[in-house]
């Protein structure tokens, strides 16, 4: 049972990441369009691009379960960034999916992919 929920969880989260917020920056940056955030300071067009990264490639990884531990780093670094840094001085309400997601990413990097994972099939 907890393999199926460890699926379930990757799944969801890993596929929310991806269409809800990787997509429309991964659009953006293949329309040329570099203008972005940059809240730890390394650049806009740098920032948007490891937020593709932790916000779209990263979560096709976790979702077949490929790596989900290494991979399930990337959107947690992301969203601590987007709760303790980008949204410190807002409501909760504003932070409170960015700790969602960090939190379901940190459990994926303590636990791995479960069962139902490419990782399995390799172990």
């Amino acid at each position: 049972m907890n393999n199926i929920a460890l699926l379930v969880l990757r799944v969801v989260f890993a596929g929310s990441m991806l269409y809800g917020h990787g997509l429309s920056k991964l659009n953006k940056l293949i329309e040329g369009d570099l203008g972005f955030a940059n809240p730890i300071g390394i650049g806009e067009a740098p920032t948007l691009v490891l937020a593709v990264f932790a916000e779209f490639l990263a979560p096709i990884f976790i979702i077949i379960g490929y790596k989900t531990k290494f991979f399930s780093f990337f959107p947690a670094a992301t969203m601590f960034v987007a709760a303790f840094i980008v949204h410190m001085g807002d409501p909760f309400g504003k932070i409170e999916k960015a700790l969602l997601f960090l939190a379901v990413f940190v459990i994926l990097m303590i636990t791995g992919s479960g069962k139902y994972s490419i990782d399995r099939k390799f172990s």
